[in-house]
């Protein structure tokens, strides 16, 4: 069975590039460009990881963690933050609202595979 993993970037690049890496690893895509489209793309959609960046138009990262821990459908999905932030105050901001790893930008496909596969849902 399919794993659907969502990358949340306002960067198309970075989504271009991830998606590229992790469909390479055999996991399905779904793309959102902030916050407010990864929440309408959720809608009752099965994911097991979303990838997010913290600095986006319309609704950051952070935000978008603290909503999707408040449904329960998607409370339990793990959340790996992808960010050029590597801030301390932002690094503990993002645990505290729930996320479950910072990856900081740039980043190695194997690094990101590696946290990738760590916390993946069965």
């Amino acid at each position: 069975m399919s794993k659907y993993i969502m990358i949340v970037d306002d960067s198309a690049t970075i989504r271009q590039t991830l998606k590229l890496t992790l469909i390479k690893a055999g996991y399905e895509i779904i793309e959102a460009n902030d916050g407010k489209d990864a929440l309408n793309k959720l809608n009752g959609k099965k994911v097991h990881l979303i990838i997010s960046d913290v600095n986006m138009p319309n609704m950051d990262g952070i935000a978008l963690l603290k909503e999707i821990k408040k449904t329960a459908s998607h409370k339990f999905v793990p959340i790996m933050m992808l960010t050029t932030e590597s801030q301390k105050t932002r690094v503990q901001e993002g645990k505290l609202a729930g996320a479950k790893a910072w990856l900081v930008k740039p980043f190695r496909p194997e690094q990101l595979l590696s946290a990738v596969n760590k916390l993946i849902l069965p």
